[in-house]
Protein backbone atom coordinates (compact mmCIF):
# COMPACT_ATOMS: atom_id res chain seq x y z
CA UNK A 1 0.00 0.00 0.00
CA UNK A 2 0.81 3.30 -0.96
CA UNK A 3 1.63 5.60 1.75
CA UNK A 4 -1.03 8.59 2.02
CA UNK A 5 -1.30 11.90 3.17
CA UNK A 6 -4.78 13.66 3.31
CA UNK A 7 -4.36 17.08 1.15
CA UNK A 8 -5.80 19.48 3.58
CA UNK A 9 -3.09 18.48 6.27
CA UNK A 10 -0.17 18.23 3.84
CA UNK A 11 1.26 21.58 4.80
CA UNK A 12 1.20 21.41 8.37
CA UNK A 13 2.92 17.91 8.35
CA UNK A 14 5.20 19.65 6.46
CA UNK A 15 5.99 22.26 8.33
CA UNK A 16 6.87 20.02 11.69
CA UNK A 17 9.11 17.62 9.40
CA UNK A 18 6.15 14.89 9.94
CA UNK A 19 5.32 14.17 6.44
CA UNK A 20 7.14 10.86 6.64
CA UNK A 21 6.10 7.53 8.29
CA UNK A 22 10.16 7.43 9.62
CA UNK A 23 9.21 10.74 11.06
CA UNK A 24 6.01 9.92 12.93
CA UNK A 25 7.54 6.41 14.26
CA UNK A 26 10.73 8.21 16.05
CA UNK A 27 8.51 10.45 17.10
CA UNK A 28 8.73 11.14 21.18
CA UNK A 29 5.18 11.19 23.01
CA UNK A 30 3.12 10.12 25.70
CA UNK A 31 0.78 7.02 25.09
CA UNK A 32 -2.60 8.12 26.09
CA UNK A 33 -3.43 4.45 27.28
CA UNK A 34 -2.17 1.20 27.84
CA UNK A 35 -0.60 -0.75 24.62
CA UNK A 36 -2.76 -3.54 23.21
CA UNK A 37 -0.44 -6.34 22.70
CA UNK A 38 -1.03 -9.58 20.38
CA UNK A 39 -0.78 -12.84 21.15
CA UNK A 40 2.72 -13.46 18.71
CA UNK A 41 4.29 -9.91 20.53
CA UNK A 42 2.67 -7.58 18.50
CA UNK A 43 1.57 -4.23 19.62
CA UNK A 44 -0.41 -1.26 19.06
CA UNK A 45 -0.19 2.20 20.88
CA UNK A 46 -2.60 5.74 20.65
CA UNK A 47 -0.17 9.33 21.58
CA UNK A 48 -2.02 12.21 21.05
CA UNK A 49 -0.21 14.74 18.54
CA UNK A 50 -1.17 18.68 18.53
CA UNK A 51 0.40 20.77 15.91
CA UNK A 52 -0.16 24.76 15.98
CA UNK A 53 -3.79 23.78 17.36
CA UNK A 54 -4.79 21.55 15.53
CA UNK A 55 -5.47 18.04 17.41
CA UNK A 56 -4.41 14.48 15.99
CA UNK A 57 -4.44 11.20 17.35
CA UNK A 58 -1.25 8.63 16.14
CA UNK A 59 -1.37 4.70 16.39
CA UNK A 60 1.47 2.98 15.86
CA UNK A 61 1.78 -0.48 15.43
CA UNK A 62 4.50 -3.53 15.06
CA UNK A 63 2.98 -7.38 13.78
CA UNK A 64 -0.39 -6.46 15.26
CA UNK A 65 -2.18 -8.58 12.31
CA UNK A 66 -5.43 -9.34 11.39
CA UNK A 67 -6.08 -12.26 8.92
CA UNK A 68 -8.77 -12.43 6.71
CA UNK A 69 -9.91 -14.89 3.16
CA UNK A 70 -8.29 -11.94 1.36
CA UNK A 71 -5.13 -11.75 3.19
CA UNK A 72 -4.49 -15.22 4.77
CA UNK A 73 -0.78 -13.97 5.96
CA UNK A 74 -1.93 -10.86 7.82
CA UNK A 75 -1.84 -7.17 7.74
CA UNK A 76 -1.91 -4.41 10.30
CA UNK A 77 -5.28 -3.75 11.76
CA UNK A 78 -4.37 -0.25 10.88
CA UNK A 79 -4.43 -0.80 6.91
CA UNK A 80 -8.44 -2.06 7.45
CA UNK A 81 -8.87 0.51 9.43
CA UNK A 82 -7.68 3.47 7.27
CA UNK A 83 -9.30 1.79 3.93
CA UNK A 84 -12.54 2.35 6.15
CA UNK A 85 -12.07 5.62 6.67
CA UNK A 86 -11.41 6.39 3.25
CA UNK A 87 -14.93 4.22 2.25
CA UNK A 88 -16.96 5.61 5.01
CA UNK A 89 -15.80 9.48 3.76
CA UNK A 90 -16.24 8.18 0.05
CA UNK A 91 -20.05 7.12 1.08
CA UNK A 92 -20.69 10.46 3.02
CA UNK A 93 -20.81 8.49 6.19
CA UNK A 94 -19.99 11.31 9.22
CA UNK A 95 -16.47 9.44 10.77
CA UNK A 96 -13.02 10.11 11.92
CA UNK A 97 -10.99 11.31 8.76
CA UNK A 98 -7.20 9.46 7.94
CA UNK A 99 -4.04 12.45 7.61
CA UNK A 100 -1.33 9.97 6.97
CA UNK A 101 -0.87 6.42 6.45
CA UNK A 102 2.11 4.29 5.94
CA UNK A 103 3.55 1.13 6.78
CA UNK A 104 6.98 -0.86 6.73
CA UNK A 105 8.76 -4.46 7.02
CA UNK A 106 11.60 -3.66 9.01
CA UNK A 107 13.38 -6.09 10.33
CA UNK A 108 11.31 -8.95 10.65
CA UNK A 109 8.49 -6.60 12.02
CA UNK A 110 5.63 -5.11 9.86
CA UNK A 111 5.43 -1.64 11.52
CA UNK A 112 2.45 0.90 10.67
CA UNK A 113 1.21 4.04 11.58
CA UNK A 114 -1.78 5.86 11.07
CA UNK A 115 -2.78 9.61 11.75
CA UNK A 116 -6.18 10.60 12.33
CA UNK A 117 -8.06 14.62 12.98
CA UNK A 118 -8.96 14.54 16.44
CA UNK A 119 -12.35 15.33 17.24
CA UNK A 120 -11.90 18.43 19.55
CA UNK A 121 -15.13 19.89 20.24
CA UNK A 122 -17.25 16.61 19.88
CA UNK A 123 -18.26 14.58 22.87
CA UNK A 124 -18.74 10.79 22.75
CA UNK A 125 -22.22 9.32 24.02
CA UNK A 126 -20.82 7.83 26.89
CA UNK A 127 -19.72 11.05 28.61
CA UNK A 128 -23.51 12.23 28.18
CA UNK A 129 -24.72 9.11 29.30
CA UNK A 130 -23.06 9.07 33.12
CA UNK A 131 -25.45 12.20 33.82
CA UNK A 132 -28.54 11.21 31.61
CA UNK A 133 -31.18 11.66 34.15
CA UNK A 134 -29.76 15.05 34.63
CA UNK A 135 -30.12 16.67 31.07
CA UNK A 136 -33.54 17.75 29.95
CA UNK A 137 -36.13 15.33 27.64
CA UNK A 138 -35.60 17.73 24.97
CA UNK A 139 -31.62 17.41 24.87
CA UNK A 140 -31.69 13.65 25.73
CA UNK A 141 -34.59 12.48 22.43
CA UNK A 142 -32.06 15.15 20.21
CA UNK A 143 -28.93 13.26 21.07
CA UNK A 144 -31.42 9.50 20.57
CA UNK A 145 -32.17 11.21 17.66
CA UNK A 146 -28.97 12.06 16.16
CA UNK A 147 -27.41 8.06 16.34
CA UNK A 148 -30.61 7.24 14.78
CA UNK A 149 -29.94 9.46 11.79
CA UNK A 150 -25.99 7.74 12.20
CA UNK A 151 -26.92 4.78 12.38
CA UNK A 152 -29.57 4.92 9.38
CA UNK A 153 -26.56 6.62 7.31
CA UNK A 154 -24.28 3.98 8.06
CA UNK A 155 -26.45 0.98 6.85
CA UNK A 156 -28.33 3.08 4.30
CA UNK A 157 -24.87 2.64 2.56
CA UNK A 158 -24.60 -0.59 2.75
CA UNK A 159 -22.37 -0.82 6.07
CA UNK A 160 -21.90 -2.77 9.31
CA UNK A 161 -20.16 -0.58 11.94
CA UNK A 162 -19.50 -3.32 13.78
CA UNK A 163 -18.94 -1.84 17.44
CA UNK A 164 -21.41 0.95 17.62
CA UNK A 165 -21.00 1.32 21.11
CA UNK A 166 -21.62 4.25 22.85
CA UNK A 167 -17.84 5.28 23.38
CA UNK A 168 -17.30 5.26 19.48
CA UNK A 169 -20.38 7.98 18.91
CA UNK A 170 -19.32 11.30 19.09
CA UNK A 171 -21.60 14.35 19.34
CA UNK A 172 -22.07 18.36 19.11
CA UNK A 173 -24.29 20.46 18.91
CA UNK A 174 -26.18 22.18 16.43
CA UNK A 175 -28.90 24.75 17.03
CA UNK A 176 -31.29 22.69 18.39
CA UNK A 177 -30.21 19.31 17.64
CA UNK A 178 -27.38 17.07 17.77
CA UNK A 179 -25.14 15.79 14.81
CA UNK A 180 -23.32 12.51 15.40
CA UNK A 181 -20.00 10.65 14.10
CA UNK A 182 -18.16 7.12 14.38
CA UNK A 183 -14.56 6.40 15.21
CA UNK A 184 -13.06 3.16 15.76
CA UNK A 185 -13.97 1.91 11.87
CA UNK A 186 -11.85 -1.43 12.04
CA UNK A 187 -14.99 -3.84 12.53
CA UNK A 188 -16.84 -2.72 9.58
CA UNK A 189 -17.68 -4.30 6.92
CA UNK A 190 -20.55 -4.56 4.21
CA UNK A 191 -24.14 -5.04 5.04
CA UNK A 192 -24.47 -8.63 3.79
CA UNK A 193 -27.09 -9.80 5.40
CA UNK A 194 -30.09 -7.55 5.34
CA UNK A 195 -32.33 -6.98 8.97
CA UNK A 196 -30.08 -9.79 10.30
CA UNK A 197 -26.97 -7.29 9.94
CA UNK A 198 -28.89 -4.29 10.86
CA UNK A 199 -30.11 -5.74 14.36
CA UNK A 200 -26.89 -7.15 15.20
CA UNK A 201 -25.50 -3.55 14.89
CA UNK A 202 -27.82 -1.61 16.82
CA UNK A 203 -28.40 -4.00 19.41
CA UNK A 204 -25.21 -3.46 21.43
CA UNK A 205 -25.89 0.62 21.70
CA UNK A 206 -29.36 -0.41 23.14
CA UNK A 207 -27.60 -2.64 25.64
CA UNK A 208 -24.96 -0.47 26.75
CA UNK A 209 -27.32 2.87 26.69
CA UNK A 210 -29.17 1.09 29.61
CA UNK A 211 -29.98 4.54 30.88
CA UNK A 212 -31.68 5.20 27.94
CA UNK A 213 -35.38 5.40 28.72
CA UNK A 214 -38.58 3.74 26.51
CA UNK A 215 -39.11 7.54 24.78
CA UNK A 216 -35.31 7.76 24.16
CA UNK A 217 -35.23 4.38 22.75
CA UNK A 218 -38.45 4.79 21.03
CA UNK A 219 -36.41 8.50 19.53
CA UNK A 220 -33.12 6.78 18.44
CA UNK A 221 -35.83 4.35 16.46
CA UNK A 222 -37.88 6.70 14.90
CA UNK A 223 -35.00 8.44 13.67
CA UNK A 224 -33.64 5.28 12.06
CA UNK A 225 -36.30 3.60 10.46
CA UNK A 226 -37.50 7.47 9.25
CA UNK A 227 -40.80 7.15 10.55
CA UNK A 228 -42.67 5.51 13.62
CA UNK A 229 -44.86 3.10 11.68
CA UNK A 230 -42.22 -0.27 12.79
CA UNK A 231 -41.29 0.44 15.59
CA UNK A 232 -42.94 -2.04 17.34
CA UNK A 233 -41.67 -4.49 15.30
CA UNK A 234 -37.92 -3.42 15.77
CA UNK A 235 -38.61 -3.31 19.59
CA UNK A 236 -39.28 -7.12 19.45
CA UNK A 237 -36.60 -7.81 17.40
CA UNK A 238 -33.99 -5.90 19.34
CA UNK A 239 -35.66 -7.47 22.76
CA UNK A 240 -35.23 -10.87 21.26
CA UNK A 241 -32.02 -10.53 20.36
CA UNK A 242 -31.27 -8.56 23.77
CA UNK A 243 -32.55 -11.90 25.50
CA UNK A 244 -30.66 -13.91 23.35
CA UNK A 245 -27.50 -12.85 24.31
CA UNK A 246 -28.23 -12.30 27.84
CA UNK A 247 -28.94 -16.44 27.71
CA UNK A 248 -25.63 -16.91 26.11
CA UNK A 249 -23.44 -15.29 28.84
Amino acid sequence: MKDFIEGEDRTLLERHGLDSFEALWALQLFAVDEPNTASRGGWSTVYRLDLDGTGYYLKRQSNYLTRSLHRPLGEPTLAREFRNTCRYQRLGIPAMRSAFYAERRICGERRAVLLTRALDGWRDLDSYLLNWSKLAAVQRHAIASACGVLARCVHGQGQVHGCFYPKHIFLQPSGDAFVAQLIDLEKTRPLLFGERDRVKDLEPLLRRASTWGDDDVACFLTAYLGDARQLGYWLQRLTARFKDKAGRS
